[in-house]
């Protein structure tokens, strides 16, 4: 996957945790989505106004738009 990456032609895309993700983890409810690595990826795509891939029931069933 690093390859995949550093390929020019990748549509990937490595997105650090800074500031402004961990503050959009606010806006994640703690016991809707209890987990905290899925509380920061739901985090990051609503920081990034993406929708998230995911068929994860707590996370589709909160306020991150997802496609599954």
């Amino acid at each position: 996957m690093t390859g995949e990456l550093e390929s020019p032609a990748s549509v990937l895309v490595s997105v650090p945790l800074d500031r402004r993700i961990a503050e959009a983890l606010t806006r994640i409810d703690r016991l809707q989505v209890p987990d905290m690595p899925d509380r920061i990826i739901a985090a990051t795509a609503l920081h990034l106004g993406i929708p998230l891939m995911s068929r994860d029931g707590k996370i589709r069933a909160s306020v991150v738009t997802t496609i599954w």
